[in-house]
């Protein structure tokens, strides 16, 4: 079953079509990667999923029900987290906790357990200054804490680790680690590592329209391109050379003693590579088989679908 389907999801700002007959499928459980260029249309999406914002067109379905036209109901059963959460800095975390379980209906006992509960896991149940004093990394803890407050079935968090250092990075995805267990999350964010950390399902978007998605290994797999990397204590050039003309080997890129070798059959290079390494009588420092990562997946898939070669710098640029 899927927690979020969308089907020919467009969306139109004037004259410009920021989402443009977009679809995707959400797996129910779920850490779901939703990834996009700048400008590709991530954050309208999730407005829209939320109920912030109305689509000119198409349809949603969330936890199975529409989620366009029972929207009151279906917010009961979500979390969110903006891209920019917002707080009452003169509240202290617990407070602040406090009146957002309340405003779901949680009182008494169940309420304080269920604070008592997100400050643990948000790392603040020690913290007794007010959120105006708190830094950028624990306020991003305190909002998915909030997220998670009325202990929703699927939660959406839009660039939850944005603007952080890496060790707010890692406190942020952490606690997403812990916290999600036997929930959907839809993870949007420019930032692939953070996806290869804790999904385990992804789509990339372009331009409002669907790019690939699938689960992230099969993705990797499937665009996997057998590259070995070998550095040696001498110049490399005669080497690059001499591979150049053996039948398995695609391309070789030579610079210093580096030399970089894709090849279109992975298992004559692992069984011949060595011997030929070997035979040039070169000091080999190291041999290895590089592991794509999903980084080079994306750039190669916008950079195909845009039809041009595009920066990375201007592909992985800023937030949304």
């Amino acid at each position: 079953m899927n927690a979020i389907e969308v089907r020919n999801l467009t969306k139109n700002f004037g004259d410009f079509k920021a989402l443009d007959g977009l679809d995707i499928d959400v797996p129910e459980g779920a850490v779901f990667g939703f990834l996009g260029p700048n400008g590709a249309g991530k954050t309208t999406t999730t407005r829209i999923l939320v109920g912030l914002a109305h689509p000119t067109s198409g349809r949603i379905k969330i936890l199975g029900r529409d989620g366009i036209g029972e929207p009151a109901s279906i917010k009961r059963s979500i979390g969110y987290l903006p891209d920019v959460p917002a707080f009452y800095e003169w509240m202290k975390a617990g407070e602040y906790l406090a009146f957002a379980g309340e405003m779901f209906g949680l009182r008494g006992a169940d309420l304080k357990s269920r604070v008592a509960a997100l400050l643990d896991a948000a790392g603040l149940a020690e913290i007794d200054r007010k959120i105006g004093g708190f830094s950028r990394g624990m306020k991003q803890r305190l909002g998915i804490a909030q997220a998670f407050v009325n202990n929703p079935d699927v939660l959406f968090l839009d660039e939850p680790t944005s603007a952080l250092d890496p060790i707010g990075r890692k406190e942020v995805l952490d606690m997403i680690d812990s916290l999600s267990e036997k929930k959907t999350v839809f993870f949007s964010t420019h930032i692939l590592a953070d996806v290869e950390r804790v999904c385990d399902s992804v789509a990339i978007i372009d331009r409002g329209r669907l790019v690939i998605q699938g689960d992230l290994e099969s993705i990797k797999q499937n665009y996997t391109r057998p590259t070995f990397s070998i550095e040696l204590d001498a110049d490399a050039a005669p080497l690059a050379e001499k591979l150049r003309g053996v039948p398995w080997v695609s391309s070789v890129a030579s610079d210093g003693g580096l030399l970089t070798i894709d090849v279109s059959d992975i298992k004559s290079a692992q069984m011949e590579l060595a011997g030929v390494v070997a035979g040039a009588g070169l000091p080999v420092r190291k041999l290895e088989l590089k592991e794509i990562a999903l980084e080079d997946i994306f750039v190669d898939l916008v950079e195909e679908r845009n039809g041009k070669q595009t920066e990375k710098a201007k592909v992985l640029g800023g937030a949304e």
